[in-house]
């Protein structure tokens, strides 16, 4: 028993109370090993060990529900916790909310007609930055929120100098790529053998460190490509990612304009990773770098392959360096940069892809400590026609198959 734990139970027992014993910790699985690769820090397992001498997790300090309103709006796409300053972002995909830690809304960004995705917070200038789609203009941005100028309800986009916008040529040119070769793009269609990789846009956004870089290295952006859900096809098994280094972004950034989408970003990716987990229903809704296990997490809508598992939720192991080989499926032989599923959770032999069933689509947060916040949203009918009402509720990691996270306060979660 630690010597803070002694403390603990001697102070209860001279108020007359009981502390119930403490369970048998279980052995982590082991790290692999540092002097492999210098350059890499050993990644902490998913099972943690406390570092205040008390046995068990940590208690967490954040609250079990928050609600982030009712809008007239498309469903909640992503979450993002101000943690230092007490406020809560939503994207409701045509709007950005404002809220602080009890739900209470402090303001909105609103005027959006594209596609508002996934968002998270840039930790050196402190900007929310989100996946904005206009696949009508062929035109795909990352949307930078001054969040800290976002005081009051209505907001608007374009006119109210919050919002600027960075386009990225890469994502166009994979979108707009005529796979077949006959000199017409089909457009937003899953229905086509166009698109390269299956593109079908953007959506999962995160800052973190480089796959396989230490995890007190420079943050990147990491940006995930959609895919189209198509069985007919088999060069759309992969996940993309984008990797760019925003510390010079300024010089891209201009005002949003949807009248005139301008085209100023940067012309080439700092690199372009491929993750092979089967087809999904467009690709990445949320991607999420967890610095507890120092890990990515991917939460996707399933796909509808018979060959694969078709798994909701992926980790790619953060300490493993990408290495160069196939994409395969590819209509020409291609080589990339290719990432690594964490094995852990269910694995299906016949692909083997590894994965956990649990649906985080609508938005995932790592908060610290092993705890996170998982986004559900639901249709709440109006008046004025239907709206959408999102909301976060705290879970904890227990890496179990199928699902790895128990929600804190419920039967068996309640920590």
């Amino acid at each position: 028993m630690s010597q803070a734990r002694l403390i603990l139970v001697a102070a209860l027992a001279a108020a007359g109370l009981t502390v119930a014993a403490a369970p048998a910790a279980q052995a982590a699985p082991t790290a692999q090993a540092a002097s492999t690769n210098p350059s890499v820090t050993p990644r902490t397992t998913l099972e943690q060990e406390t570092t205040d001498g008390l046995d068990g997790p940590h208690p967490p300090r954040w609250p079990e529900y928050i609600n982030g309103g009712v809008w007239p709006t498309s469903h909640v796409q992503g979450v993002v916790v101000d943690d230092e300053n007490g406020f809560v972002y939503w994207s409701f995909t045509q709007m950005l909310v404002k809220t602080d830690m009890e739900g209470n809304v402090v303001g909105t960004v609103e005027g959006i007609t594209g596609h508002l995705g996934d968002i998270d917070l840039n930790p050196r200038d402190g900007r929310v930055y989100g996946s904005l789609e206009y696949k009508a203009e062929e035109a795909f941005y990352i949307a930078i929120v001054d969040v800290s100028r976002v005081d009051r309800v209505g907001m608007d986009a374009e006119t109210d100098g919050v919002l600027t916008t960075v386009h990225l040529d890469e994502v166009v040119e994979d979108f707009t790529a005529d796979m077949n070769g006959d000199g017409v793009f089909d457009g937003d269609t899953g229905d086509t053998e166009d698109h390269r990789y299956g593109c079908s846009g953007i959506d999962g956004v995160s800052f973190g460190p480089s796959f396989g870089a230490r995890e007190d290295s420079r943050q990147k952006l990491m940006v995930a490509y959609g895919v189209y859900a198509n069985t007919e096809r088999a060069d759309n098994d992969h996940q993309v990612v984008l990797e760019y280094d925003v510390r010079h972004w300024e010089r891209y950034e201009r005002p949003l304009s949807e009248a005139e989408p301008h085209r100023s970003g940067p012309r080439r990716v700092d690199d372009k990773l491929f993750l092979y987990t089967g087809n999904t229903t467009y690709g990445v809704q949320n991607l999420e770098y967890d610095p507890h296990t120092g890990n990515w997490m991917l939460a996707v809508y399933p796909g509808t392959k018979a060959e694969f598992p078709n798994y909701s939720l992926f980790m790619v192991d953060g300490g493993e360096r990408p290495r160069r080989g196939e994409i395969v499926g590819q209509p020409e032989y291609e080589r990339g940069r290719l990432l690594s599923l964490l094995p852990q959770g269910q694995h299906d032999e016949g692909s083997g892809v590894w994965g956990w069933d649990f649906d985080a689509s609508y938005g995932l947060e790592s908060l610290g400590d092993g705890y996170y916040y998982g986004a559900e949203g639901r249709s709440v009918p109006g008046e004025d026609g239907s709206s959408q009402e999102g909301e976060v509720h705290l879970y904890r990691w227990t890496g179990q198959p199928p699902a790895p996270f128990e929600r804190v306060g419920e039967a068996g979660g309640e920590v």
